[in-house]
């Protein structure tokens, strides 16, 4: 009996590993470099379309085109993480579009730019449906906030540092080329250290021990048993859930106030405010790096809130419905302000508490049955992207129509009430969706 008890307390006494966010700060880095990647383009353009004569409508093909796969892909993407595990699927799609990001630098012309974009787009579309899958198999219910937002983090991060890393590349190396080679080689060697660090499940990796496992299963084991069954339906069928067409235009409305902001305010600051390039640089920095912080805060606040013993529901009802609100005001105020200071600020606001809302993230591993979370993170993604192709185009049209930005960033307001609404009102927290 002594011996038994010097035993136990031994094991009491073990400090849990933390590789569950090793991981969520790995996939932090892929996101970012997935957002570094798919700004590329965007900061080499100038010289782009002066090496192959493309006028204005060719390049906004060019920017187009990586939405189209990428949102065509998002559901299949979410099935594969299902069927085969997310770390195949996180790893395959750094490599993959790694491998997509260095071939660019081979294009002879426009048609071979685009293929590539194609490509990258392809690729790069599985990472967020199998990170939400990841998020479900290795975070407790009151770590999935920081989860979500550690995986969602990425794109503000991405989006404050890409245009200052590409740039750079491009000025050091003297080429475009050059530079879409390094960062899509520097990609693939990520994608191999990911593959050999993350793993499906906690009891497969061997950094994780005894107590971790412990900490992780005994939280799936309590909301499994709480899990109905799953039925024996077509897939098509989620969609007659109303949760489901709730996180679709939820993440869609969500992301065209973010692509919005990333595409166009740029040019707003440039041809409105009368900002040169180097304001224009400082402001996009301090502006998506705001959105970065307000992540993370939202992520930790959220957990800390439900740790209390609130209902997951209710903290991301009143969170949505708070940042969404705050984000509308914010972006409404942009239009009515004239001071180019005040407006960077309103910005920054805006994407503050717009990234709460990285909490989406979590929605996933919440509302779908355990083997159904990486397909419903696909079709909730294919409404953000939706937002991708169609919002730079939208706003382009609406400026050139009327000559200003005002109906635009109404718009954006707009968009910011259409996620209130269906962060509030339309998406059950409670019900699980079954197929």
């Amino acid at each position: 009996m002594e011996k038994y008890i010097a035993k136990s307390t031994t094991i009491q006494d073990v400090a849990s590993t933390s590789v569950r966010w090793k991981i969520f700060w790995l996939l932090l880095l892929l996101i970012t470099i997935n957002y570094i990647d798919r700004a590329s383009l965007s900061v080499a353009m100038p010289l782009i379309s002066k090496e192959f004569h493309i006028g204005p409508a060719i390049e906004g093909l060019l920017l187009s085109s990586f939405f189209w796969t990428y949102a065509l892909m998002q559901i299949p993407g979410g099935m594969l993480a299902d069927r085969y595990g997310p770390r195949v699927v996180i790893a395959g799609a750094t490599v993959g579009w790694g491998l997509f990001q260095a071939l660019a630098a081979a294009s002879i012309g426009w048609s071979g730019l685009l293929i590539a974009r194609l490509g990258l787009g392809t690729a790069e579309a599985p990472i967020y449906p199998a990170g939400g899958k990841l998020n479900s198999l290795w975070m407790t219910k009151n770590e999935r906030g920081r989860g979500a937002t550690l995986l969602d983090g990425g794109a503000p991060l991405g989006s404050a540092l890409g245009g200052i890393i590409i740039a750079g590349l491009i000025a050091y190396l003297g080429s475009w080329r050059l530079s879409f080679v390094l960062a899509g080689v520097g990609t693939m060697i990520v994608g191999y250290f990911a593959w050999r660090f993350i793993r499906n499940n906690p009891s497969e990796h061997p950094g994780v021990n005894s107590v971790e496992i412990s900490h992780i299963e005994d939280s799936h084991a309590k909301e499994r048993a709480l899990e109905p069954r799953g039925g024996n339906s077509k897939f098509i069928e989620i969609f007659r859930y109303r949760s489901v067409w709730g996180m679709f235009f939820g993440w869609l409305c969500f992301n065209v106030l973010f692509y919005g902001l990333l595409t166009w305010m740029p040019t707003y600051l440039s041809e409105v405010q009368g900002l040169d390039i180097k304001q224009i640089g400082g402001a996009i920095f301090i502006m998506f790096f705001s959105g970065f912080i307000g992540e993370l805060v939202g992520g930790w606040l959220a957990d800390r809130w439900k740790a209390t013993g609130a209902s997951e529901g209710n903290v991301l009802r009143v969170m949505f419905g708070f940042a969404s609100l705050i984000a509308s005001i914010s972006i409404f105020s942009v239009a009515e302000v004239k001071n180019p200071m005040v407006i960077i600020g309103l910005l920054s606001s805006t994407l503050f508490f717009l990234r709460w809302c990285g909490l989406y993230w979590s929605l996933p591993s919440i509302i779908a049955t355990h083997d159904r979370v990486g397909a419903l993170g696909g079709v909730m993604n294919l409404g953000g992207n939706v937002a991708g192709i169609g919002v730079p185009i939208a706003v382009g049209f609406i400026v050139q129509t009327t000559g200003s930005f005002y109906l635009g960033i109404m718009l954006f307001a707009a968009a910011g009430v259409g996620l209130f609404i269906c962060s509030t009102l339309l998406i059950d927290y409670t019900k699980k969706v079954l197929v």
